[in-house]
């Protein structure tokens, strides 16, 4: 069989990222721009400021990206791109450059939505197993889908408000955590105990996530403390949130894979680098003989290499779009 090598692009939010992968599991090559250093002045990302940026990237990233590879376009199969959801400012400068390379380099243009793409990172350290559950947790979502299939998304629950990483970074701003929070207070909850009570959000035998109470139970503790005149513990006040979203991540993640009576889960999105969130549920799915698979770090956080591996499985499966493709803020995973 003749290998398939997908170029995919991402630039969903604040990272600028180019990616060569072939036959959906192997990595090329990856270059990608960051901007946290811009933003970090702002406590979050600009939209403006992000596609500002993505516009002045998106060229030499590519260029890089082929260089790295030691391979010229033409070597290239198809185009893979993040549609959705996102910034849509941001979206729209990857979606162009991709329209553009498949215009120009006669290339088959693949859509790909973003958390497809966090799904498929996985594919880059093994093959997937179905049926499976994935637990997708990241800044702007919280979901667990059902797959029995490539690119057969079911979604059995997620969150009813916050996605768990926006809750991460909300709860970082309110310790005093800097830009971006959410591995910041993983490292420090290492060094703090649970010792604050703080509510189990949404204990119940759905498969939804809700996160705004343990965000709002935070900020009032918080202020409650400073009222008294009592100084709060970063690192126990870290501790203790982490123990209790970790605790609900796991226990509805557990109860789908059971009720469902799967044995192969896979975590993508951003928080799936959370070192809490690892352990628990690898000490999980020890406990209950169920083959857990999470990408590494650098799989982890937005990145094209992802886009590219879930475009060859869309390739494969005759998933093409035209040049009236648009970039969607907010668009149901398909």
């Amino acid at each position: 069989m003749q290998d398939i090598y997908i170029l995919g692009i991402e630039s969903s939010c604040d990272e600028t990222s180019c990616s060569i992968v072939k036959n959906g599991t192997t990595e090329i090559a990856t270059s990608t721009a960051t901007q946290i250093a811009i933003h970090e002045n702002f406590g979050g990302v600009v939209p403006e400021i992000a596609s500002r940026e993505h516009v002045k990237n998106i060229t030499l990233v590519i260029e890089d990206c082929l260089k790295k590879a030691d391979m010229d376009i033409k070597d290239i199969t198809a185009i893979a791109v993040t549609y959705g959801p996102g910034l849509i400012g941001s979206l729209l400068v990857g979606l162009e450059a991709a329209k553009t390379l498949s215009y120009i380099y006669n290339k088959p243009l693949i859509p790909v939505h973003h958390i497809a793409g966090h799904i498929y990172a996985n594919s880059l350290v093994e093959e997937l197993k179905f049926p499976l559950i994935a637990l997708v947790v990241s800044g702007g979502h919280t979901d667990l889908i059902k797959m029995t299939d490539h690119f057969s998304f079911e979604k059995l629950g997620g969150t009813l408000d916050d996605a768990i990483g926006e809750c991460y970074d909300k709860v970082a701003r309110v310790i005093g955590l800097p830009y971006p929070g959410g591995p910041k207070l993983d490292e420090l909850s290492k060094q703090g105990n649970p010792t604050y009570k703080l509510p189990i959000p949404l204990n119940d035998d759905s498969y939804n996530f809700s996160f705004s109470g343990l965000k709002s139970a935070v900020i009032n503790l918080n202020h409650n403390e400073e009222q008294k005149g009592k100084t709060i513990n970063k690192a126990d006040l870290a501790a203790s949130f982490q123990t209790v979203a970790v605790k609900s991540l796991v226990s509805k993640t557990k109860k789908a894979l059971l009720d469902n009576n799967i044995n192969n889960l896979i975590v993508a999105g951003g928080v799936a680098a959370n070192s809490i969130l690892r352990e628990a549920l690898s000490n999980m799915c020890k406990e209950n003989n169920i083959h857990l698979s999470i990408p590494p770090m650098c799989f982890c956080t937005d990145n094209a290499a992802m886009i590219a591996a879930a475009g060859f499985y869309a390739y494969k499966l005759g998933r093409k779009a035209d040049y009236y493709l648009n970039s969607q803020s907010t668009t149901p995973l398909q």
